[in-house]
């Protein structure tokens, strides 16, 4: 698996140069174009507007490209990764060179309906401080995702907690963080709400907690420590998924008639099929303990 992930992402960069190329030759051909044919432009006005506007995106286009690539390679370099690895710097990269070339693309395109360009830059700087005052929300929202990708606090793949959501963070957005939880559904956390709320990344740490919290009534007669010892019993098969010594079993208060327990345990590497199970499994058992009651009571009775 991680081989063919190395060739796809070899394959992958090697499209990236020969795309740049092909750019590279057009640019040319155009900026040929422009000196050789220029006297065309008098009498075609549309064509040296679209000319001008060619020039002025797949200029832009072409030093993006040369930055990404450049700052791409000394990265992985510098960090020993497989090129193109999804990684929050190479998502960053991706997502301003994205926003950079849609501005460029937005002003060639205003050129080819005949903006000058002094007065062009001058709308647009206006444009944009009103839509920043307009949009603050949505600006900081934008700002507070590059601090995300290009930080080390929150990564792709990491398992985390936003409040009530948990789950698996599958990518990171101008506008928010798409996490997978444990039941495969695609939750989306706004990058506000990540910089407002309590995060818990459990990646960071290097384990997972599974944590089960249940209640039993009061003619559950067996001792906390009986209930431990039998809940530790059904999880003998998945030993090797449990971080030794960790299982515990807390009693969280007592009530009238009901007793509230936590049971909770680490796992030493993400296995969402063995987690499961064991939640399943634990989740049976303690049910049993229910029937056991009413059977208890029947014998009584």
């Amino acid at each position: 698996m991680v081989g063919d992930q190395a060739t796809y992402n070899k394959k992958r960069f090697r499209n990236e140069i020969l795309i740049f190329i092909l750019k590279l030759c057009v640019y040319l051909g155009v900026v040929w174009f422009n000196f050789s044919k220029h006297e065309m432009f008098d009498k075609y006005a549309w064509l040296g507007r679209t000319m001008n506007a060619l020039s002025l995106f797949l200029g832009a286009n072409l030093l993006i490209s040369i930055a990404w690539i450049v700052m791409i390679s000394w990265y992985l370099r510098k960090n020993r990764l497989q090129r193109l690895t999804r990684d929050n710097f190479v998502l960053g990269l991706n997502r301003i060179s994205s926003v950079l070339n849609t501005i460029m693309f937005l002003v060639a395109l205003l050129v080819f309906f005949g903006q000058n360009i002094k007065e062009l830059f001058f709308s647009l700087s206006i444009a944009a401080a009103a839509f920043a005052l307009l949009s603050k929300e949505y600006v900081a929202n934008m700002i507070n995702g590059l601090i995300i990708m290009f930080s080390d606090q929150l990564s792709l793949g990491d398992q985390v907690r936003v409040g009530e959501y948990k789950g698996k963070v599958l990518d990171i957005t101008l506008i928010n963080v798409v996490l997978q939880n444990d039941d495969d559904d695609i939750v989306l956390i706004p990058n506000s709400v990540i910089f407002s709320t309590m995060v818990l990344n459990q990646s960071k740490q290097n384990i997972k907690k599974l944590t089960i919290e249940f209640e039993l009534d009061h003619k559950y007669h067996s001792s906390p420590d009986q209930l431990e010892t039998e809940l530790k019993t059904v999880l003998r098969p998945y030993a090797s998924n449990i971080t030794e010594n960790s299982f515990s079993l807390k009693i969280l208060e007592i009530k009238k008639d009901l007793v509230h327990y936590k049971v909770q345990f680490l796992i030493p590497r993400p296995d969402k099929e063995s987690e499961r199970r064991m939640r399943r499994l634990l989740i049976n058992t303690i049910l049993s303990f229910s029937g056991r009651e009413v059977n208890a009571a029947e014998n009584n009775h």
